[in-house]
């Protein structure tokens, strides 16, 4: 008979979404806060292989990632996308008059050696229900050196655009002697 084990601890990732880049380093900040010492930043990138948030948070729209030192359960996925809610709530509620409904989009996720696994609020036939009201989907899997995307990938991340930001985190996660959380 199979029994449980407790699984590996993973690499803490956020997205970001914004079309004003000041946004990131108050952002970023926030997160800091929130999840600890940030170890990669990515560049600034483009966000334009889709218009789905274009009427809530404007346009052009631009993404940026950060990867957190410390490594963390992968359960902690649920807490993780109900902190960036309250974060993202708090840039909603302090935009400009005329300023976007939704001045910042927060998409925490991690890294496994084999897997980049996203968090949504959002039921779809791809998602695994985590509780408190968090889905998780795998939205790439990594194989043969490679990141690979699914059917359902986002196309920005089956662009391969992200791919040097997610294999540098996925480099510190191997490479740290450490895998055990850091309470």
């Amino acid at each position: 008979m199979a029994r449980p084990v407790e699984p590996s601890a993973v690499k803490l990732i956020c997205g970001m979404i914004a079309a004003e880049v000041s946004l990131f380093d108050p952002a970023v900040d926030l997160l800091t806060t929130a999840f600890g010492s940030v170890d990669i930043v990515s560049q600034i990138m483009p966000f334009d292989l889709t218009d789905y948030y274009n009427r809530q948070m404007g346009s052009p729209l631009y993404r940026k990632f950060v990867s957190f030192e410390t490594l963390v359960s992968p359960d902690f996925l649920i807490d993780a996308k109900l902190r960036t809610n309250v974060i993202e709530a708090g840039f909603a509620a302090d935009r400009p008059a005329g300023g976007p409904d939704r001045p910042m989009n927060l998409d925490p996720g991690y890294i496994a050696p084999s897997k980049l696994v996203l968090a949504s609020v959002k039921d779809f036939a791809h998602r695994v229900y985590l509780g408190r009201g968090v889905f998780a989907e795998v939205t790439l899997f990594y194989r043969h050196g490679e990141w690979h995307a699914t059917e359902w990938t986002f196309p920005d991340f089956a662009s391969g655009r992200y791919d040097a930001f997610l294999t540098a985190t996925r480099s510190l996660l191997q490479n740290r002697t450490d895998k055990e959380v850091t309470p």
